[in-house]
């Protein structure tokens, strides 16, 4: 069974480190902040300008002046600081995140990612995308392995116009996990009762496969 959108955020979340400042993306990494281990200090920033992003709130706690870059209400946790965009975008580019999470279209072989626009289609703009691939160093990419069509994401080469080039690393999709090193996707993890033969098939770039490849164990 392919990962449902909060088990990829139950896995992401465990590449939290204590002490962490975190920007996650809109879409899927979002809810990355449902799942942050108990006892784990870690601060979450949001391009418009907080720092210190709780969980999503309850019908109770909804704040409708309290929203993250996606304009989803969120909650602020103690100790949570609010401030301009310019000075945000000062923290992503003076590289100050420890940690980015971000969805994408597609990614390749060569670490480039394709996250903002679908030629015909509505675009809403780059965004802070742009900045956070160029700014940080640790970046994990969420994302469906394959389309609605069954087309792969995981590329020889991104067809769609890049956010950022050489900059992706490791990979998170409902299928598996992998990182990406010298020209070649890398598999590392595999969705419970995911084969791998299906994630190889699903896969159009270069994909080293190890001998063994565990399964993702969640609670």
């Amino acid at each position: 069974m392919a990962l449902t959108r909060e088990q990829m955020a139950q896995r992401v979340a465990r590449e939290m480190q204590d002490g962490y400042y975190v920007n996650l993306g809109i879409g899927i990494p979002t809810l990355v902040a449902n799942y942050i281990p108990d006892g784990m200090e870690v601060m979450l920033q949001s391009e418009n300008g907080l720092l210190g992003m709780g969980a999503f709130p309850t019908e109770s706690e909804v704040d409708a002046d309290m929203i993250n870059a996606g304009k989803q209400t969120v909650t602020a946790r103690t100790g949570a600081s609010i401030f301009s965009s310019a000075e945000s975008f000062a923290m992503i580019r003076g590289g100050h995140i420890d940690l980015t999470v971000l969805g994408a279209f597609e990614v390749d072989v060569e670490g480039n990612i394709a996250s903002w626009m679908i030629p015909g289609k509505l675009v809403k703009g780059m965004g802070g995308a742009m900045d956070l691939v160029a700014g940080a160093e640790n970046i994990i990419v969420t994302m469906t392995h394959a389309s609605k069509d069954g087309e792969s994401k995981l590329l020889p080469r991104c067809s769609l116009p890049l956010t950022g080039a050489n900059c992706i690393k490791r990979v998170l999709t409902d299928l598996a996990y992998l990182e990406i090193e010298n020209g070649a996707f890398i598999l590392k993890e595999r969705a419970p009762g995911v084969s791998v033969e299906e994630i190889v098939s699903k896969t159009a770039g270069k994909l080293i496969v190890p001998d063994h490849v565990p399964e993702m164990q969640f609670a």
